[in-house]
């Protein structure tokens, strides 16, 4: 661009030469009052800022990011082996991200990482694109998370890390599970099986050690007879709803809503009635149970504000602000049919 300017309407710019000699001052007066660096009295830095506000012009972002040695941009990692039933949480996180990140004249770039497979996020770091990062699922063995410590890039993950060092921003699923599963068990119902997802997802972790605590609290054991975990097809899904029902389980807690379609598909192909026969109950709220025979009790969660706080958390930190190293968002449970 050669020199350092403002952009206003109509394609119109103004340049650093043009704010110096219109206010008598020099362009390193001007670049430092934008920049809000160096030593510039604040009267002068006013009469800048007053300038270029009554112009109707906006710095032009490339001279402010040399300024501030910053790119203005921030990458978001989707995980690679996402479902289409996957794409609507990732959807609705990421305009949160973006919706936050643009009062803050911040863009988001996002990239695909898959489990052994992290060249888009490297080739990003490597060239500089990026402020910070924001990680959208974390693992028990999670290479991104490992790879952006050991390049000192900061960065913020959506969910629970092992490592306690990392920034967190998370739902509370731990104690949402509890509560969920706490409420089969105030009504008088002790055989509660589970059916879960990928154990190598910390969210599953977090999510059974809801199950847990709530029996445990109880007075009860848990019978892994009755805990199917790492539940990835529909095949699988319904071989553990039908051996469940076959150990007589008074109700049924499924991780996520994905597993707890196939379970009333089965059902609903074997004659087994809801609640009748068996209550059954969902740890996350989506559309893929809408419109079915009958409504699901389930835990409602916020997933765009979960998107707006982790990117305010991000930027905070890449400011200098002080934040919390664990946030936890609140959850609703949602009564419905499968529980009556």
């Amino acid at each position: 661009m050669g020199q350092n300017s403002f952009y206003g309407y109509g394609q119109k710019k103004i340049t650093i030469d043009d704010v110096a000699n219109a206010l008598g001052v020099s362009k390193t007066t001007v670049s430092r009052a934008v920049s809000g660096k160096g030593r510039v009295g604040e009267s002068t830095r006013n009469r800048v800022l007053n300038y270029i506000a009554e112009n109707n012009y906006k710095p032009n972002l490339i001279a402010k990011s040399l300024a501030e040695s910053k790119t203005f941009n921030i990458a978001v990692v989707i995980p690679g082996d996402y479902n289409l039933v996957d794409l609507p949480f990732f959807q609705k996180c990421l305009m949160g991200i973006s919706e936050f990140a643009s009062t803050f004249n911040y863009d988001v770039l996002m990239c695909v990482c898959y489990e052994n497979d992290l060249s888009q996020l490297e080739r990003i770091i490597d060239n500089h694109k990026v402020d910070g990062v924001i990680l959208t699922r974390t693992l028990v063995d999670d290479k991104p998370e490992k790879y952006l410590i050991e390049k000192g890039v900061p960065f913020v993950v959506i969910g629970t890390s092992l490592n306690d060092d990392v920034i967190q921003v998370d739902n509370d699923h731990r104690s949402a599970c509890k509560e969920l599963t706490s409420l089969m068990l105030m009504k008088g119902y002790k055989r509660i099986g589970l059916i879960g997802g990928d154990e190598s997802h910390i969210v599953t972790l977090s999510r059974y050690s809801g199950y847990k605590d709530a029996l445990l609290e109880t007075g009860i054991s848990v019978d892994k007879q009755i805990v199917h975990l790492n539940v990835l097809t529909s095949i699988v899904a319904e071989k553990s709803a039908l051996e469940l029902i076959d150990k007589h389980v008074d109700a049924i807690i499924c991780m996520d809503d994905t597993i707890c379609s196939y379970v009333l598909k089965t059902f609903y192909s074997k004659g087994i009635r809801v609640p009748e026969d068996v209550k059954l109950l969902s740890f996350y709220n989506s559309m893929i149970l809408e419109n079915r025979n009958i409504s699901i009790t389930t835990l409602q969660f916020d997933v765009k504000e979960l998107g707006v706080e982790t990117c305010k958390v991000l930027i905070n930190y890449l400011n200098g602000i002080e934040i919390e190293k664990k946030t936890l968002l609140k959850y609703e449970v949602i009564l419905k049919e499968s529980t009556k």
